[in-house]
This record gives C-alpha cells, structure tokens and sequence, in this order.
C-alpha cells in the first residue's frame, strides 16, 4: 500500500476548506491510495504528474515508488491549479 505525502499547498488548501469538502477530498486521496491510476485520471503534458477530478475540485500528483505524493488541489473550473504548478516547478 501507498503512503500518502502532501505538500505544503496542498495541506493549506485542505485546512480551509468546509467540512464537507475536506471529507470529499480525503476520501478521493485515500481511494488514490488503493489505485493511483482510476480510470477518470489522465497524465498531464508536459509533466510527470497525474490529475483526477473530485467534484469541484481537481488533485495534481503523482506516484513514486512507494510514495503517493499530492502537489497541488484546487478549483476544477479555472486556470489556476496549473499557474500554481508552473510556478511551482520554476
């Protein structure tokens, strides 16, 4: 089994989110767990990460060795998970 890794955005984001959301959220982590690679994930371009939607929300991460490593959650509907991921990665 996977161990579960988020990164500093990623916790932040979570901590501020209404109850409802953060249990929809870590229930959507938790199922990654068991299977990195649902169906409704796709690989990003360019990158070496994976992305899956849960419900408003989208979750970027990736999975190494034994490791299920969260980079980034955030609104599925804007431009701004990637802009946080570009200027992540730079």
């Amino acid at each position: 089994m996977l161990k579960l890794n988020l990164t500093h955005s990623a916790l932040d984001f979570l901590e501020n989110l209404p109850a409802k959301q953060f249990k929809q959220l870590v229930n959507a982590q938790f199922s990654l767990l068991k299977n990195p690679i649902p169906h409704d994930s796709q690989e990003l371009k360019g990158y070496p990460y994976r992305r899956v939607d849960c419900g408003e929300y989208r979750i970027i991460y990736q999975t190494q060795e034994d490791e299920l490593q969260v980079i980034i959650i955030g609104k599925r509907n804007d431009d701004d998970v990637y802009k946080k991921l570009k200027r992540l990665l730079s």
